[in-house]
């Protein structure tokens, strides 16, 4: 059977799969600690501090970028989308070796301390074995690889606590006495090195693309593996250099392991052993995992041949794979360790603060499609920070891990102009900022964005159930015309809106005739935003045999004229254009739904039009008469009637009138009420309702 060649990433990780992945406690725990002590003494405690603090800025750019873009390749395509595709080749080569050498870290890591068990062991053998298997894992799925990982997180916390419980009080304070005993510069340059702990948490943005929930659980998950990351490190480095003697730790590969044998004995030792060796394997099996999506990336882009973008059998990138579990192999063969932790650290800075400067491109651009779901705080000068911090890190490095960055941007500007320049017509979101100084916009960008906000789909506070329930119905007949159809409807928006009748029908016909409506297949939507209203009003028209809607030739569309039988007319606040590109991606979606013509052309009035377009999980339409369940509500307010928790009466149809209700509006006999709400709480109201009778004529969606 062929290998399916389609692109899209299945969304396996759930907000525990984020922590997971980010929380990457291994070789800056079990590694790292005795190479540093030994160039920093015991101030190493204030490095991994001021490392964790150092990145909070960067990383809440980071997770803002997330949001808005859940796309495969993080850091990658960010910098691609914000500064062009020459920045994106550069960063999405940076970003794919430093994880490779994160993974190549955790995998010598691992080496040494399963040669705990072994007399003469051969360390760079074992990471070797180990970098194809869990190249193998990974190309098997992303679930399986997911599973392994939370299992591994799972147990080496477990060992963890049972470490810091027997640990800590035994902990020795005159081992702490000759705080910084190489002084002050050493502690300020180890800060680049020990950086090497954090970069797991960074990596969920690689995958953003197959969580389910992305803009809850990016943000979550960053934040929440960061702060578990920097106490589980204090903690540890506290008991090691508590309990371990200084010329004894300076020279640990294995820290963890030696003072788990001080205060645990030998059986201590295995244990701890186990955890580092189950912690080393969870963050080579993540790194292997996020560092393969970048060659997927740039592969989609055409930066990289096309061939690195295919899916194999198990939906996953076979030979971005194989590439880069060939790549951690290849650095465990070739370089030392502490050569690794420099060159990684050096490479995460650059990029961290490219991301700030990202987050300021995008927000600058003015671009109404980009819609974060999490935001930076204190914009711009968080972002600032970010850049300037991580610029200060680099400065104190030692000049071969400056030479190091500088030479795989050299790389990346070589390939670009080799390779990719003559592939791509794409320009980044910094066009988009000069068209504020007089320049050219780039509109594909525009484009891709609302794709993508097609995809992520409305947020819990999107009215647009309410709309929906709200709206006025146009049931036109055979004799109605485009134009008829849109005076109708301005003149219900003016209703609702109290924006001029005249105008809307004016700009409504305008856009639409110069091509800024979007028509897909039977639909149209003109839309418009104002500054005048303050929430989004909705109007439908239903038209069954269909009605001509011309274009001019400015248009540029293929096509002068299209039949519709559906025409949605939205009007939006102007100051949350994000939302009305939300409102619109939903609403053209919804008649994508393989019933929706049949449904849509069948329905008998204009509550069955109405719930065509409801979600049938969040809505309830009931006709209120004396002989039905329900009966109860009549002659009661709104105010008085039994509803569970997050339900609420959206829309009340009285003959032919449309009812937006307050507290006080008296419900009749007769009466449509249309109820919306949280999953819950309408799950919570159908029971009700169903428990009044047997005989239910309960029109639901």
């Amino acid at each position: 059977m062929p290998a399916p060649t389609n692109i899209h990433l299945k969304k396996d990780i759930s907000l525990f799969g984020a922590f997971a992945l980010g929380t990457a406690i291994s070789s800056g725990f079990f590694l790292l600690p005795g190479i540093a002590f030994g160039l920093a003494g015991p101030a190493i405690i204030v490095a991994y501090l001021v490392a964790g603090l150092v990145i909070i800025p960067p990383l809440l750019c980071k997770a803002e970028l997330a949001t808005a873009m859940p796309r495969a390749g993080g850091v990658y395509f960010y910098l691609d989308r914000s500064l062009g595709p020459m920045a994106g080749t550069i960063t999405g080569i940076a970003t794919w070796i430093s994880l490779t050498l994160k993974s190549s870290f955790a995998l010598v890591g691992s080496g040494f301390y399963i040669g705990l068990f072994f007399d003469d062991p051969p360390v760079m053998l074992i990471a070797i074995v180990l970098a194809i298997v869990f190249t193998v894992i990974n190309i098997l799925g992303t679930a399986k690889a997911s599973i392994v990982q939370n299992t591994l997180v799972v147990g080496v916390f477990g060992i963890l606590l049972v470490f810091a419980c027997f640990g800590l009080p035994e902990v020795q304070m005159e081992h702490f006495k000759d705080f910084a005993p190489h002084g002050t510069d050493s502690v300020v340059s180890i800060i680049g090195v020990v950086m090497i702990s954090y970069m797991g948490v960074s990596k969920l943005a690689s995958v953003a693309e197959e969580f389910r929930n992305p803009e809850r659980d990016i943000p979550m998950g960053i934040f929440l593996s960061l702060g578990v990351a920097i106490v589980t490190y204090v903690i540890g480095l506290v008991i090691m250099i508590g309990v371990i003697p200084a010329d004894q730790l300076a020279n640990s590969f294995t820290p963890a392991a030696d003072a788990a044998a001080i205060v645990m004995g030998p059986t201590g030792r295995v244990v701890i052993s186990i955890a580092a060796i189950a912690a080393f394997l969870s963050v080579a099996n993540a790194g292997i995992l996020s560092a393969s999506r970048y060659p997927l990336a740039m592969g989609r882009d055409h930066l990289i041949p096309v061939v690195f973008r295919r899916l194999g059998r198990y939906n996953t990138p076979v030979l971005a794979i194989l590439l880069t579990g060939g790549m951690v192999a290849l650095q465990v063969i070739l370089m030392d360790p502490l050569i690794i932790a420099k060159y990684a650290g050096t490479t995460k800075m650059v990029l961290f603060a490219l991301l700030c400067i990202a987050v300021i491109v995008m927000r600058e651009s003015g671009i109404h499609s980009y819609d974060p779901g999490f935001k930076t705080p204190l914009y711009p000068w968080m972002p600032l920070l970010g850049f300037f911090l991580c610029i200060a890190v680099i400065g104190f490095l030692k000049w071969q891990a400056a030479v190091f960055a500088i030479a795989l941007v050299a790389v990346g500007i070589s390939w670009f102009f080799w390779y990719a320049r003559s592939r791509v017509r794409r320009y980044g979101a910094i066009h988009h900022v000069f068209a504020r100084l007089g320049e050219n916009r780039f509109d594909p960008l525009d484009i891709e964005l609302r794709s993508i906000i097609k995809e992520k789909g409305l947020r819990k506070a999107d009215p647009f159930d309410h709309i929906i329930a709200s709206a006025p119905v146009i049931d036109a007949g055979p004799e109605e015309t485009f134009e008829s159809i849109t005076l109708k409807a301005a003149t219900h928006l003016s209703g609702m809106s109290g924006i001029d009748a005249d105008f809307l029908n004016r700009e409504l016909l305008q856009g639409t005739r110069i091509g800024a409506t979007p028509v897909s297949g039977h639909l149209a939507l003109p839309h418009l935003r104002h500054r005048d209203i303050t929430k989004p009003v909705l109007v439908l028209a239903r038209i069954e045999n269909g009605v001509k809607i011309e274009f001019d030739e400015e248009a540029g569309l293929r096509e002068r004229n299209v039949t519709v039988n559906a025409i949605f007319y939205l009007l939006s606040p102007d100051d949350d254009p994000a939302q009305h590109l939300r409102l619109l991606a939903k609403l053209a979606g919804s008649v994508e739904e393989s019933d929706f013509d049949e449904s849509w052309l069948n329905a008998t009035d204009p509550g069955e039009i109405r719930e065509v377009l409801l979600r049938s999980d969040r809505t309830i339409s009931l006709d209120l008469h004396h002989d039905l369940p329900g009966s109860d509500f009549i002659d009661k307010t709104i105010r008085e009637l039994p509803l569970p928790k997050g339900c609420l009466v959206a829309v009340v149809h009285r003959d032919n009138e449309t009812i937006v209700p307050s507290g006080d509006t008296m419900l009749q006999h007769g009466d449509v009420v249309t109820i919306i709400g949280e999953i819950e709480g309408v799950i919570a109201l159908r029971k009700q309702l169903e428990s009044t009778g047997n005989d239910v004529l309960l029109e639901d969606d």
